[in-house]
């Protein structure tokens, strides 16, 4: 927790508003109450920092990461607007939205800043401005001129953009071609089984970078094994959740932890390189060759011989940042199209297809191979941990529509 305000204290204003926090129930404030005695306030304002405190033990820390992000960007546009930001206006709240939409923000990322400030404005005993019909209806407005759909991440499927999952060769982008692909490196062999154990699971770029050796365990296959997710998105509790780890994916853990020297902790890891160039044999100097201006050294007598190039790895010893999931994706990618495994996708191709790619494709690319493998809903749901059926629809909204009356006319009709 950031030190703050004493219960009995109060906080000098903040650019120049006539505004000021007094914090009661602790010595010291929690994140967000700190973060948000930094806002620009109109008023005297009371922080119950026990209230706080409940929240902050009550969620993610992803979530509160984006609380504290969407206050800290709605706080500087009030400054620059010379307008206060606590309590709110319903008029101001209409106007931001409005202005984070004419800088390209989406409808989806609208409402979670509606949702932000209406979240600081409750933990705050102040009247929630969001809640006002001129909130609503510019929302609306918004979504109306811009359309709610979201842009959906390019999946990695196993075979790529294939209607029969079991019969026709790889195409495209798939997963089968970059595994193949991967080096018998170190930094490779961990690519292989970050890439195979995402797909396996379909889990999220921050579920699959907090994976343990304690979370895998044995299964009724010999050669599979099981992944006890302890926490993930849709599992603020903590009810936890098993996934299944192919014999694929068991082989492509044993050889990456084998030649990484692991046995413990976070599973996948960042990998430092360091390369040598080869360095050719240097004759010894005849000893009257060393002249006077020179630093006198008899080594210098001695011939050296031919280093040979060398490269060096560092396995570090934490999980990789969620945030770098996307940008490995791309990179084995664009390896596995210099190395041939992608044969049939020409350079412009490639470039266009990469744009989409992103840490979610894995999970796509399970949801969609899952749908045309004839899974119903239910078995796509419980296999990638959903606890709503929108998303699973949304991803799969597309291959629905070749699958469906129209498309199966046009088939036949050849």
């Amino acid at each position: 927790m950031a030190s703050g305000a004493s219960n009995s204290r109060e906080s000098a204003e903040h650019g120049g508003s006539p505004g000021a926090f007094v914090a009661r129930g602790a010595s010291a404030l929690p994140d967000i109450a700190w973060t948000a005695t930094q806002m620009r306030a109109g008023e005297r304002i009371v922080i119950d920092a026990e209230l706080f405190a409940a929240f902050e033990a009550a969620s993610s820390p992803h979530s509160l990461r984006a609380l504290k992000s969407d206050l800290e960007a709605f706080d500087s546009w009030c400054r620059r607007s010379k307008r206060i930001a606590l309590p709110a206006t319903p008029e101001l709240v209409a106007d931001y939205l409005d202005a984070r939409a004419g800088q390209g923000a989406k409808p989806a990322s609208l409402a979670r800043y509606k949702a932000s400030i209406a979240k600081i404005h409750q933990l705050l005993s102040l009247k929630d401005p969001t809640q006002a019909e001129l909130v609503k209806l510019r929302l609306r407005a918004i979504r109306r001129a811009k359309g709610t759909a979201q842009a959906q991440a390019r999946p990695l499927r196993f075979k790529g953009p294939v209607r029969d999952v079991e019969r026709e060769a790889p195409r495209g982008i798939n997963v089968r071609a970059l595994l193949e692909a991967c080096a018998d490196d170190l930094p490779g062999l961990r690519d292989r089984a970050l890439l195979s154990v995402a797909y396996d699971t379909g889990l999220r770029a921050s579920e699959l970078v907090a994976i343990g050796f304690g979370h895998i365990v044995e299964a009724l296959d010999p050669e599979a094994r099981l992944l006890m997710i302890p926490r993930s998105k849709g599992d603020a509790e903590g009810e936890g959740a098993t996934a299944f780890l192919s014999p694929r994916s068991v082989r492509a853990i044993a050889a990456w932890t084998a030649a990484a020297g692991i046995g413990e902790g976070p599973l996948f890891r960042r990998v430092q390189v360091r390369r040598y160039r080869a360095r050719a044999a240097v004759p010894g100097r005849r000893i009257e060759s060393i002249t006077a201006r020179e630093t006198w050294d008899l080594r210098k007598t001695l011939p050296k011989p031919a280093v040979p190039a060398r490269v060096e790895y560092d396995v570090g010893q934490g999980a990789l940042h969620p945030g770098s999931i996307g940008p490995l994706w791309r990179t084995i990618i664009a390896r596995a199209f210099e190395r041939g495994a992608l044969s049939d996708l020409t350079a412009d191709d490639l470039a266009r297809l990469l744009k989409g790619i992103s840490a979610h494709s894995t999970r796509v690319g399970l949801n969609q191979d899952l749908f045309v493998a004839g899974e119903d809903l239910a078995g796509i749901m419980d296999a990638l941990r959903w606890k709503s059926p929108r998303m699973p629809l949304s991803y799969n909204r597309n291959l629905a529509a070749e699958a469906g009356a129209v498309g199966r006319l046009v088939t036949r009709l050849g």
